[in-house]
């Protein structure tokens, strides 16, 4: 795919089965409710098979990866666009407008400041479940990544390492828009391990604590979306 057109992106990753083609749909559906800026969806994958035919995918490149580690790929100039792109988790509850994450410090590269925030004051590390970049700005970082790929995925525990590394001239998303669902929006006291899944989920039923501007809950770790006990999630992802 080849653009000459300045535009906005909203893109998401799927590779492997970790999350099935439901996860994309419902992204789709959720930012289709809740950006009322123009922009082309775009999900980059190996397999679109039941990935919803309103939606544009693209093919991943051969690299000697897999999983997050594409996600460097993204503030590179190969993958064929022009303007700004807004990259999302599949493992997200979208609820309120994200107009905003276009509008906020327009040419800046913009992400998430790590989760452990709720119990570390100061934290600057970088959670990559929402970031925003002018693509192509930072070509020279994907293509050293490209070119040493063996080296810089040993080197670093995950592509948020690889990019808090990488990527110095970053802004963080205001905490409240963007919030961590078991962590932030629950009480992760209310989390324990399900004897048949042997999995995290929540114990009861409870609504989470929603702050004025908060518009994406994170699921990072168990449970997925999919999976959460929560009657909330239910009705709000998808």
């Amino acid at each position: 795919m080849q653009s000459t057109k300045q535009t906005n992106y909203i893109a998401c990753l799927k590779w492997g089965d970790k999350y099935s083609p439901e996860y994309v749909n419902r992204l789709y559906s959720m930012v289709q409710k809740h950006c009322s800026i123009e922009h082309e969806f775009i999900c980059f994958t190996e397999n679109p098979k039941g990935i919803d035919t309103n939606i544009t995918t693209q093919t991943l490149p051969k690299l000697r990866t897999q999983g997050w580690w594409f996600k460097p790929m993204f503030v590179g100039a190969e993958i064929g666009l022009r303007g700004t792109l807004l990259f999302i988790d599949l493992d997200v509850v979208i609820f309120n407008n994200i107009d905003k994450l276009f509008k906020h410090n327009p040419d800046k590269f913009m992400i998430c400041r790590d989760f452990n925030r709720s119990i570390r004051n100061n934290w600057d590390r970088m959670n990559s479940s929402v970031f925003r970049t002018p693509i192509g700005k930072y070509d020279d970082r994907w293509q050293h990544f490209k070119k040493n790929i063996q080296t810089e995925t040993s080197r670093y525990k995950g592509d948020q390492d690889w990019m808090f590394k990488n990527i110095r001239d970053h802004e963080f998303w205001p905490d409240e828009w963007i919030m961590s669902y078991k962590w932030e929006m629950r009480d992760r006291r209310d989390l324990a391990v399900d004897a048949k899944t042997r999995k995290r989920n929540f114990i009861i039923d409870a609504p989470p604590r929603i702050q004025p501007n908060t518009s994406i809950a994170v699921f990072h770790g168990d449970p997925n979306p999919a999976d959460a006990n929560d009657s909330w999630v239910k009705k709000h992802w998808g």
